[in-house]
Formats: structure tokens, sequence, C-alpha cells
């Protein structure tokens, strides 16, 4: 059996995603992407669900984003039932780059609400995305009962994946500011502002719904 040269590098950017040092393996991940090859799909996926760097995830994605969805989704939505924290939000993750409203299905209520909050964070901005016409507003409604989650970061994602759906997401926002619980009622007030007025901050539009909510007037800006 011949070996070309064409196996030969494939071989060794294959080798270089395992490398110790983070140099190689984010070159190597460049090279992937700049030559795709069927034969990377399944080690850039594997790869994706341990690499410990950001940069190098990252490149990975890029990497995968320059296969056809024809291979790389059906491995992609498997990691997303995985079993592994990382591999579904980088699953997930990947396939909001992808944009392949496909994938829909497997952005099912119980991902939008996975435990794991980097799952639930990539979950939320792979659903804006993917999210067919016409089910904007039911999206909202169960991205909405993850209103009040987590810290700062965590509700800022939740807000812009919101924001993002447009003006659908107003009767969700609207109902959760009634909720009995403080944090999904400020949370929920933030939202509103920020839908009303982009560039006024989340940390601005926060300490306002707090304040809100101490004074007792959940539910106010909404009307």
């Amino acid at each position: 059996m011949t070996v070309t040269r064409q196996d030969t590098d494939a071989m060794r950017a294959l080798q270089g995603l395992e490398d110790s040092r983070s140099s190689v393996r984010l070159r190597a991940a460049l090279a992937v992407g700049t030559t795709p090859d069927p034969r990377f799909v399944d080690k850039l996926v594997e790869r994706c669900a341990i690499e410990p760097e950001f940069f190098v995830r990252d490149m990975l994605t890029w990497a995968l984003t320059r296969h056809p969805g024809s291979m790389t989704l059906p491995v992609l939505l498997r990691e997303v039932r995985s079993g592994r924290g990382q591999a579904r939000s980088q699953a997930l993750h990947t396939l909001s780059k992808i944009e392949d409203r496909q994938a829909w299905p497997a952005i099912t209520p119980a991902v939008l609400s996975d435990a794991d909050d980097e799952v639930a964070r990539s979950a939320w901005r792979a659903a804006v995305v993917l999210v067919p016409e016409g089910e904007e507003a039911a999206l909202a409604t169960v991205l909405a009962t993850q209103l009040g989650r987590g810290e700062r970061e965590m509700q800022l994602s939740l807000s812009r994946a919101l924001v993002a759906l447009g003006e659908v997401i107003v009767p969700a926002l609207r109902t959760a500011t009634m909720a009995p619980d403080p944090r999904v009622c400020a949370h929920a007030l933030a939202t509103q502002r920020l839908l009303r007025e982009p560039d006024a901050g989340f940390e601005f539009a926060i300490e306002e719904a707090k304040r809100i909510v101490a004074l007792g007037g959940p539910g106010q800006e909404g009307q």
C-alpha cells in the first residue's frame, strides 16, 4: 500500500492534536481546518471533549466548521447526549457555529436547563441560532424558566440569548416579573431593560432591577 504525502501530513496533524504542548495542538488544529479531511472529524470532536485550552478548543471548532455538515452533524448530535459536560458544551457550541437547523431537535428543554452551567450557556446560544421561524416565542418561554440562575456572567448569557429573540420574549418576561423569587423578578426586569435599551449595560440594568424588586415593584417595568 502506497503512503502518500497527504496521508503523512494527516497522520502528523492527528498526532499533533495529542501533543502535550498547547501551541503544537493549536497549529495541528489549524492545519486540519486548512485542509479538511473526513478522517479528521471523529478525532476533532473527540479532542473537543477533553481539550483544556480555550484557544485550542476554538480552533478545533473552526476546523470542524470547515468540514461538510453531512459528516459533522451526526457526530456532534451524538456528543450532545454525552455524559461528559465539556463534550456536550463543545458540541453545542460547534452546532451554533455551523448554523444547520437540522440540529434543532437536539435543543430540548432538558438540554436548555442542563445542570452544567457551561452546557446550558452553550445550549442557549445554539438555540437562538437554530430556532426555526415561528418557534421563537416557545423558545422564549423555555428560556424564561432559567431566569435567576447562577451569577452575573450566567445571567448575562441568558439575557443576551433572550434579547436576541426580539419582541417575542415580552410575554414570557412579563410573567417572570411576577414570580415569587426576587432573583427571577430582577433578572426578568433587567432583561426587559436590555430589550428596550441595548446600550444600558447589564450591570446597570440588574442593579436597577434589584432596587425595583426591593421596593416591592416587580412587574411595573413590564406595564
